[in-house]
């Protein structure tokens, strides 16, 4: 945890003790009988698609809501209020953070069940992937995070494909053998990839340019945006077009606050998660590729196609189900596989 964050968490304690927290101005706050007060947080500036979506919420919620007060939303930007996992943390405490786009990995710090939706292959295809978003796959995970981080997930959002790429082409599993390759620190990315028969090693992103620069790694797995806002592309220009993933990114309210918040408001909320999730996801998968072309074009990476998925999806089917099983997210892995 940060400086700022256990700074603002400081704050907080000492506004509670003090019996001045709750309707003022933190978190859900009402500064008079007027005015309601939302506080949203993005670790990216005003060009990122999550950003943009929650921007696009604040305006849906405005749009639906017609009650008697005025709505005022604050949108802390560029990590002002820390990361991912510090926002969870906030939510579920129902300070500093109303709401937030937010990766399984940290919501995972609360429900294990949550890790389903960034098991790697999970989706076959694009296509497979809209339909599972569309069918509301995870309810079982959103009851589980309701119970143990008290924050309900308003839509999902997501869409960018991650791929392999790095110092050296990955075109055939013969590629991929020994591949040694960076891996978030979600035990699942060990397991799969190790499974598939690379030589996988957690490393913080951070750590990723100077990894591939030194060749400690020979690459990693991620999306266009990533590989172009990290300029990744100076030290690992070879991009398999792979689908390793496509990512879920689930948009959160902090239950706590949403108690609080008159019932119209409550009906205006939902409503304009579900279209500002959709309205993120549009972004990413309309990106995406065209991203990556854009890549390509300019000389910054050379792109090549996986020619074995099939054969990658196969294998990895006995980790996936593996893993879902001691989750307890076996059912939601079955809802997955059964949409055609």
């Amino acid at each position: 945890m940060n400086r700022h964050t256990l700074l603002v968490l400081l704050v907080v304690g000492i506004l509670m003790a003090a019996g001045g927290f709750g309707a003022r101005w933190l978190v859900g706050a009402m500064a008079d009988d007027a005015v309601i007060v939302l506080h949203g947080a993005s670790q990216f500036d005003d060009r990122h698609s999550y950003t943009k979506a929650l921007e696009h919420f604040a305006e849906r919620v405005a749009a639906h809501y017609d009650g008697p007060e005025r709505l005022e939303f604050i949108l802390h930007k560029n990590g002002e209020l820390g990361v991912e996992k510090d926002y969870m943390g906030y939510m579920n405490l129902g300070v500093v953070v109303d709401y937030a786009i937010v990766s399984p990995s940290h919501i995972s710090t609360f429900s294990r069940m949550a890790t389903v939706m960034d098991i790697p292959f999970t989706f076959r295809d694009v296509a497979h992937y809209t339909k599972a978003m569309e069918a509301n796959v995870f309810r079982r995970v959103e009851d589980d995070l309701r119970e143990r981080a008290d924050v309900l997930v308003l839509g999902y959002g997501g869409g960018e494909k991650r791929h392999f790429f790095g110092r050296r082409p990955v075109r055939t599993m013969d590629e991929l053998r020994g591949f040694a390759m960076r891996v978030q620190g979600a035990p699942i990315q060990t397991r799969m990839f190790s499974a598939l028969g690379a030589s996988p090693t957690v490393i913080s992103s951070a750590e990723v340019y100077n990894a591939l620069q030194t060749g400690v790694i020979d690459g990693a797995e991620n999306s266009a945006s990533a590989i172009e806002q990290s300029k990744w592309y100076e030290v690992g220009s070879e991009v398999s077009l792979s689908t390793v993933s496509i990512i879920v990114r689930p948009l959160i309210f902090s239950g706590k606050t949403f108690r609080r918040l008159p019932e119209a408001l409550q009906q205006a909320i939902v409503q304009a998660g579900v279209e500002a999730a959709l309205f993120e996801r549009n972004i990413e998968m309309t990106q995406d590729d065209a991203l990556m072309r854009q890549l390509s074009e300019d000389g910054k990476i050379t792109l090549h196609t996986f020619s074995e998925r099939a054969t990658m999806l196969e294998l990895a089917d006995s980790v996936k189900a593996a893993f879902a099983r001691e989750t307890g997210a076996s059912d939601v892995l079955a809802a997955i596989n059964a949409i055609r």
